[in-house]
């Protein structure tokens, strides 16, 4: 079992519903946050993974780390970031999971079938960003 460590800065973005238009025939596409943060993710992916992507079964740990609201007292700011209250509210975490599995099928793995575990947790963080640890099991295993 090999592991793999990122830490991409970007805040993360949770998949929200396709949109569609209608020409020349009904086509479905991301809304433009969504297209941007797949975009930036894969960018930032491929930029430090260079290999081709994994084809064996793959664990994931994802970390997403989303800013904390600028209308809080400075108490509940340093409770947040210290991890003593977590993200409870919206997006749900598996909306986060989703788009960023999508953005990183192609780059990091050929396909997000390869995933055979996935653990994943929501914080809060100066410094929004994902963190992903990625074990691949080598081809003799």
């Amino acid at each position: 079992m090999t592991e793999y460590v990122f830490n991409l800065p970007v805040e993360p973005v949770a998949q929200m519903r396709p949109r569609f238009t209608r020409r020349p025939y009904v086509h479905a596409y991301d809304p433009v946050k969504v297209k941007r943060y797949k975009e930036a993710l894969a960018w930032y992916a491929q930029d430090r993974w260079m290999a081709s992507p994994a084809t064996g079964p793959i664990k994931l740990q994802l970390r997403f780390f989303r800013p904390v609201q600028k209308s809080l007292s400075k108490t509940e700011h340093a409770r947040r970031l210290s991890g003593v209250h977590r993200p409870i509210v919206k997006p749900d975490l598996d909306n986060y999971i989703k788009s960023t599995l999508d953005a990183l099928t192609g780059v990091l793995w050929a396909d997000d079938n390869a995933i055979i575990k996935i653990e994943a947790e929501k914080f809060y963080s100066d410094q929004p960003r994902v963190e992903i640890v990625m074990e691949v099991e080598d081809d003799d295993e």
